[in-house]
């Protein structure tokens, strides 16, 4: 019989009410790929190369960070913006896309169109379960509901928006149009990139005005998202 101490009681709780949200999230995902399931081996390395990309991007960020106040005074009123897009939604966006080409790419297993969105989702939600680990050690039990809701569906959203264009960056590159691969990679980059820069920025502007904007795109991003879910899982098709 295994016996808990309170210390270890409480960092389990700490763990599980982190993790949970990202668990759910990708039981979904992994139910909605309907045709071909992904082996387990390769899911749980495209799970940690989503902690590999969150600890890159803590470098990243940081390098980036000191950049910005060098070169923009926090007074300034778009400072937050350029926070927002330019150092943490270009860096993360990147170090996610980095790792899940480097994983997924050559992968026998990427063979059908809901691949890249499985893919892809499955490397941003590692980074997000991880930074949700951080979070809740740093912060304590009270930030984990919020970002339950918001934080982790969050990274979930501009995952899915990433892994469409994937998908066909891949079913491009397999009829040998390698521009027009290059092109939905890119594309899928920049999505991913304004949808999370567009997040943050509202957040961390924090007006009344800036929340409510924020609330509305949440909602409808959720909204869109789900339905890119579902379109694609009906509509998958070998790459």
């Amino acid at each position: 019989m295994i016996f808990f101490s309170p210390i270890m009681s409480i960092l389990l709780i700490y763990v599980l009410a982190a993790v949970l949200p990202a668990f759910f999230l990708l039981k979904y995902i992994y139910k909605m790929d309907t045709v071909e399931k992904e082996p387990g081996y390769l899911l749980w390395s495209l799970l940690l190369a989503g902690v590999w990309a969150a600890l890159a991007s803590m470098v990243l960020e940081m390098i980036g960070n000191t950049i910005l106040d060098a070169a923009v005074s926090k007074n300034d009123p778009n400072y937050q913006i350029i926070l927002a897009f330019l150092v943490v939604a270009v860096v993360e966006e990147g170090t996610k896309l980095f790792f899940l080409r480097r994983r997924s790419w050559r992968d026998p297993n990427f063979n059908y169109m809901f691949d890249g969105i499985v893919y892809s989702v499955f490397v941003s939600l590692g980074f997000a379960a991880f930074e949700n680990i951080k979070y809740v050690f740093t912060y304590g039990l009270s930030v984990a509901m919020p970002r339950a809701l918001l934080a982790v569906p969050g990274h979930l959203g501009f995952a899915v928006f990433m892994g469409v264009f994937y998908g066909r960056a891949k079913l491009c590159e397999s009829r040998g149009q390698s521009f027009a691969s290059k092109v939905n990679i890119a594309l899928g980059y920049a999505a991913a990139v304004f949808l999370h820069g567009f997040y943050d920025s509202c957040c961390m502007i924090g007006t009344k005005r800036a929340t409510t904007v924020f609330v509305i795109f949440v909602v409808a991003m959720y909204f869109i998202v789900f339905g890119m879910i579902k379109r694609a899982s009906r509509r998958d098709r070998p790459v």
